[in-house]
């Protein structure tokens, strides 16, 4: 049995191009959302989500809980952590493709050391299941630092 189910539903109206969807969520956490391709697939998203902002949040989320265990568990809960996510969403080889997800952390976290917050980081990284989830599909890389 799992331990928990999560979902998501969009609605979409038109095609690719011109179309626009709305995203909610079963939890009621967050309000309905719009998207659209070019809050894809352009620079600006004019107040539109994406599906690789939403993995993004996922990644920092999840990275955030499981580095907060790491620490928590070897002695050192954290003050507070910082962590984004930046997923790459690229064309490779004429198709769409999602390439990276790029981890910045950066922790405030008393009675550690840098070389035990990295480890406790690379620890995290390994354990964190949406890190599982991309591994192997898309680049991945952390960029941590331990601050006052």
């Amino acid at each position: 049995m799992a331990m928990a189910e999560r979902t998501a539903t969009t609605t979409w109206e038109g095609d690719l191009p011109k179309g626009q969807g709305t995203v909610s969520v079963s939890s009621g956490a967050i309000g309905d959302f719009p998207v659209t391709w070019a809050s894809r697939s352009e620079k600006r998203s004019e107040g539109k989500t994406s599906p690789e902002e939403l993995i993004a949040a996922a990644h920092s989320s999840c990275f955030s809980m499981a580095l907060s265990n790491v620490l928590a568990q070897g002695g050192h809960p954290p003050d507070s952590l910082e962590v984004s996510s930046t997923v790459v969403f690229d064309m490779v080889d004429g198709g769409p493709k999602v390439t990276e997800s790029r981890i910045t952390v950066h922790g405030r976290v008393p009675g550690i050391d840098e070389a035990g917050f990295q480890e406790a980081v690379r620890t995290a990284e390994q354990g964190c299941p949406v890190s599982n989830a991309l591994r192997g599909n898309v680049e991945m890389s952390v960029d941590a630092s331990l601050g006052g």
